[in-house]
């Protein structure tokens, strides 16, 4: 799935496609609206992308400490840009 065929989805349907990883679900929901959605999700996920999604989901919450730690677990820089553009980069990365 493409980054632009993602975006569409979120428009265009209720519910997360189902081929999709759970770190990009967790960003579907988040785009939604439904951040505690999207937080169940990457809640018991342990791959560096799910961690990634979780820091981006704490920065949005304007929890700043418990995003570091989970930037910390993506093996990655803490992100201080916009929070939509952080999220376009994570959905770009995640749909190669």
């Amino acid at each position: 799935m493409t980054p632009a065929a993602f975006g569409k989805h979120i428009v265009t349907h209720r519910a997360t496609p189902k081929t999709v990883s759970a770190a990009l679900q967790a960003l579907w929901w988040a785009k939604k609206g439904d951040w505690d959605q999207a937080h169940r999700i990457v809640m018991d996920e342990h791959s560096r992308e799910a961690a990634r999604v979780h820091a981006y989901l704490h920065r949005v919450e304007g929890d700043i400490g418990n995003a570091g730690y989970w930037y910390r677990q993506a093996a990655r820089k803490a992100e201080t840009g916009a929070l939509d553009a952080e999220w376009d980069d994570i959905v770009a990365e995640l749909t190669r």
